[in-house]
């Protein structure tokens, strides 16, 4: 390869690496990970103002790694693609593989004592198809509106308390939310098995599933 074009090469492939290489940049793309959001709404998720949420997001645009639609005087932003999700979910499975720092946070922060493993995908499917689960997904409703494992349940964590009569004792309860650094399916599970039910998480989330080209539905339940 000639100098001439390994030069410019590498300076493309770093504007992506540049890009990333910030950690307000990477929530809002794993924010994304769940769906379309307006400038606002990620501005609270984050806890960042408005214009600092813009120009991240503005960041994220110049790479190609976000994209736009306007309605009013509003801005949607949205992950440009699924190789963008990808590269998210590769970054940090990389990050976990490498960083002890990463498993250390994990286990301090998301590890429940008697907690048992989380489910895995393959697991999931093998038992939701012989009816000895429920899948639930715990994330807010229109992150599940904008898409969830086919035949999930949506109760949104902070709705779980007045809903439980909507789940069976009969069977497992298998909560997932965003991924796997999410404390929302963790949450839910404690919860759960404190009233007396059989319960578990997923090991990751909705994108992972549908990145594994696993049954994914969208809309309201």
């Amino acid at each position: 390869m000639s100098r001439e074009l390994k030069d410019p090469l590498y300076e493309q492939f770093a504007r992506v690496g540049k890009v990333l290489g910030s950690p307000k940049r990477l929530e809002l793309l794993d924010l994304l990970l769940q769906g379309e959001r307006s400038v606002e709404e990620l501005a609270d998720l984050t806890g960042m103002g408005v214009a600092n949420t813009s120009a991240h997001l503005q960041m994220l645009r110049q790479g190609r790694l976000v994209e736009t639609r306007k309605v009013g005087t509003r801005v949607f932003y949205r992950l440009a693609s699924d190789e963008v999700a990808g590269l998210l979910i590769a970054l940090q499975e990389t990050a976990r593989s490498r960083l002890a720092e990463v498993g250390d946070l994990v286990r301090t922060h998301l590890s429940d004592e008697g907690e048992s493993e989380p489910v895995d995908r393959k697991e999931l499917l093998k038992r939701a198809a012989r009816g000895e689960v429920v899948v639930l997904d715990v994330r807010p409703s229109e992150e599940y509106a904008a898409g969830h494992i086919k035949g999930a349940v949506s109760i949104p964590l902070e709705e779980l308390e007045a809903r439980l009569d909507e789940l069976s004792r009969d069977v497992e309860i298998v909560a997932y939310c965003r991924g796997p650094y999410c404390v929302l399916s963790r949450d839910a599970v404690q919860f759960l098995r404190s009233k007396g039910w059989r319960a578990s998480r997923l090991g990751d989330g909705v994108s992972e599933w549908r990145l594994a080209g696993l049954p994914v539905a969208a809309g309201e339940k």
